[in-house]
């Protein structure tokens, strides 16, 4: 599985728990703190996130981060392929992320 193709499983996830949650984009906006041009993008697949947004994404849809990666109605105990390169891919991002703050205080 590639970037661009966790890019748009990310967008299309994000999606469906916004509407799932009757949130509008605006809505979901104003409540992540985010501009509502930023959730569009991020749900056509156009733009890429920074942490931050993420994070505050995943706070006002409280929901967990991995819930955005997933195939919906699949779950990371789930033995299919995509399933484990999605695992790979998110534990390659999470361990580069850590090193590089840990270089920080290095």
């Amino acid at each position: 599985m590639n970037s661009s193709e966790i890019q748009n499983r990310f967008g299309e996830n994000l999606r469906f728990i916004r509407k799932h949650k009757k949130i509008t984009q605006f809505q979901l906006a104003e409540l992540a703190n985010v501009s509502e041009d930023t959730i569009k993008s991020l749900e056509q697949g156009r733009t890429w996130f920074s942490e931050k947004v993420l994070s505050q994404i995943t706070e006002a849809l409280n929901i967990d981060v991995v819930q955005l990666f997933i195939p919906i109605g699949e779950s990371l105990s789930s033995r299919n392929e995509n399933s484990k390169q999605l695992k790979i891919a998110i534990g390659e991002s999470v361990r580069n992320y850590v090193d590089s703050i840990l270089n920080e205080y290095n």
